[in-house]
């Protein structure tokens, strides 16, 4: 099975070419489940058709579905923070202790992605497309299997009470789990969607950097609503449409440069909204042609590490993208290298040979960054 998670600035058109590849990949006569974890849900309106938390039929090998996080926090997560409370209460925690120990930070979203894994693998699905909310919320979403856990750490230092050690260990259990799925590139991947402005481009840089710290792959990215080119027609229109499109090209050539372009698909911008299997299919022909919706057109931006040897020592390699403006800070904490880039941080774990290393400086090009280190005895 695969999983193929589509996300990008608000506005950008990722639930529309969500819904089109699901509907190009079910054209192909494979079992496709595709679900919203959007709070906007709009994957109802570009089939238009109703949509529920449980997957309907919207054509043959299709199933769609719309996620209502708020609603399983009403139905699950209420009942089990009322336990907890009372487990805490039971064994002498204060109440207003107890009250902040059970509010985990972003549970909505927690049940949103713990339910497209219920999702995926309860149906006879090949394939799952995911239409994710805006960038910045998917982040969170996709970070929150690794940020709970810090939380269970309070929790932990309460396994003495009877039944929440358990019940904590079990989580963390299931936290592991949905963190594996995640950082499988055999099986979840994410696919960025953009449009050629310089501040969606901008966002979709620091999404890349920011995926690759999380060691989740992207394979690829597609940039759509591309103004047609309208050749040598006269008028004001016509000058306006070239005008534009030069300026569109110009933010592309930016991005290509910057070696992106194998991972690059597009798609022209439509008078008309595109509503309904006819259109998604179209949208899904220019964006796919003949090519396997699910093929890997990027290489993964996952923080791959190579290690060479240099006359004083070693260099380490970690593939993160970075742009020209990325602040980078590079620490050791004890056997891991602590990455953090623009506010985002990630520990990767150091390599067996390089535990004894110092760090003695490091470079940064748009492949990634390159850490000098030598033995921690040398000069």
């Amino acid at each position: 099975m695969r999983i193929l998670l589509f996300t990008g600035k608000g506005g950008v058109g990722k639930t529309t070419l969500a819904a089109a590849t699901a509907a190009s990949l079910a054209a192909r006569g494979r079992k496709t489940l595709v679900v919203s974890t959007d709070p906007a849900h709009s994957l109802g309106d570009a089939f238009a058709t109703a949509l529920t938390g449980e997957p309907s039929e919207v054509d043959t090998a299709l199933h769609a579905a719309q996620i209502d996080s708020r609603a399983l926090v009403d139905d699950a997560w209420a009942e089990l923070r009322g336990q907890l409370r009372g487990l805490l209460a039971g064994a002498g925690i204060d109440a207003l202790d107890a009250e902040e120990l059970t509010v985990v930070p972003g549970v909505d979203e927690l049940l949103a992605l713990t339910e497209v894994r219920r999702l995926a693998e309860a149906g006879p699905w090949e394939n799952v497309v995911v239409d994710c909310g805006p960038t910045a919320e998917t982040l969170r979403l996709l970070s929150l299997p690794e940020a709970v856990a810090g939380y269970l750490g309070r929790l932990r230092g309460l396994g003495r009470l009877s039944g929440l050690g358990r019940s904590v260990r079990r989580f963390a259990t299931h936290l592991a789990g949905l963190r594996t799925l995640l950082t499988d590139p055999s099986v979840t991947t994410v696919r960025l969607v953009l449009t050629p402005e310089r501040l969606v481009v901008a966002e979709t840089r620091r999404t890349l950097t920011s995926l690759a710290l999380r060691g989740i792959a992207v394979d690829g990215l597609i940039v759509n609503r591309l103004m047609p080119a309208p050749g040598r027609m006269p008028g004001s229109a016509a000058a306006w449409l070239r005008a534009r499109r030069a300026q569109q090209d110009a933010v592309l050539t930016e991005l290509t440069s910057s070696g992106l372009e194998r991972a690059l698909r597009r798609v022209e911008h439509r008078a008309v909204e595109p509503v309904g299997l006819p259109a998604l299919l179209e949208i899904a022909g220019e964006l796919y042609g003949t090519e396997d919706p699910l093929a890997r057109s990027a290489r993964p931006v996952a923080p791959l590490l190579s290690v060479s040897e240099t006359e004083g020592g070693h260099e380490l390699r970690v593939g993160v993208p970075l742009t020209r403006s990325a602040k980078v800070d590079l620490a050791r904490v004890g056997d891991d290298l602590a990455i953090t880039v623009d506010g985002f941080r990630r520990l990767i774990a150091l390599p067996e040979l390089l535990r004894p290393c110092r760090i003695t400086g490091a470079e940064a090009d748009s492949a990634g960054l390159v850490v000098q280190l030598e033995p921690a005895g040398g000069a």
